[in-house]
């Protein structure tokens, strides 16, 4: 890993696993670019080199603009992390659009606008590895937060997709789907509440809200050890394309697997039955 210092750029280092993760990478000697809105960082430098751009991912001017620029510092980007991001707590029936729609542009929108303005550059040097931040409710969400829910499986999507279209052009994509972190996620500077409430969901969404709430500062997860395991990713022969940190987001993954197999063999007759006879018979052919 030390033998190939990297330029690195990622997106909301002001806080939680962005910084974390800026801070491991400094520390073994890369470059990083980072963004904050504000445009400063509270970050020690280490053995590496350190820039702080201001941005808000769903500019998308802003984007290109800042993405360009932290090309040209070193005319390359090896690696592009979508960090960027907040949490939205409520019912689905409660949202509001506005709240739902800014939940979207940040957490989705500004992960597309990042890999649209960086492709470009890594297509032109034949490598480069997009890293894009999901979390474990993109694989396994439960009530509560919905539209988060559906902005992170949305990342997982296109992440999915986008490696498969980049596969022969020298670069990676790796989607990583955090647990519970010891970081600020669930603090008032990092999550938002829905303003409307109905008590018919106190069982469920307020149920969870609750669970996150008292789980603050106590989240089994260590910040600079989920940096270490994404910087190990990127510099394995093979990154994966999904990487799953910690024990409790791997247990929840497994159990939501295993229920998904269990129903997919279950209704196997009736997913088999709307083919046509002919076409059916060639399949168990």
């Amino acid at each position: 890993m030390e033998a190939t210092k990297k330029i690195w750029f990622i997106t909301g280092i002001s806080r939680g696993l962005g910084k974390a993760l800026a801070e491991a990478a400094l520390l073994l000697g890369h470059t990083v670019i980072g963004t904050t809105r504000s445009g400063t960082a509270d970050i020690e430098r280490s053995k590496g080199r350190l820039h702080v751009l201001p941005l808000d991912v769903t500019d998308r001017e802003q984007v290109f603009a800042t993405v360009k620029k932290a090309y040209d510092l070193y005319w390359r980007l090896d690696v592009v992390v979508n960090n960027a991001g907040y949490g939205l707590l409520g019912a689905m029936e409660t949202t509001a659009p506005d709240e739902f729609n800014e939940v979207m542009n940040v957490n989705f929108f500004g992960t597309v606008n990042v890999m649209q303005a960086s492709l470009p550059f890594m297509r032109a040097q034949h490598s480069g590895h997009i890293v894009n931040l999901s979390s474990i409710a993109g694989l396994a969400p439960v009530g509560g937060y919905a539209f988060y829910a559906a902005a992170k499986f949305a990342v997982e999507g296109l992440s999915t997709a986008v490696a498969h279209e980049v596969r022969d052009l020298g670069i990676k994509v790796t989607v990583v789907e955090p647990g519970a972190f010891r970081t600020d996620f669930l603090t008032d500077s990092s999550i938002r509440y829905t303003t409307e409430s109905i008590d018919d969901y106190a069982g469920s969404a307020g149920q969870v809200r609750t669970l996150l709430e008292n789980m603050n500062g106590n989240q089994p997860g260590d910040p600079l050890k989920a940096a270490e395991a994404i910087i190990e990713a990127v510099y394995s022969e093979a990154p994966p394309l999904h990487l799953v940190l910690g024990q409790d987001a791997f247990n929840r993954v497994s159990s939501h697997t295993e229920a998904f197999h269990q129903e997919l063999d279950k209704w196997k007759r009736l997913t088999l039955s709307t083919d046509y006879p002919q076409l059916a018979t060639k399949c168990k052919e």
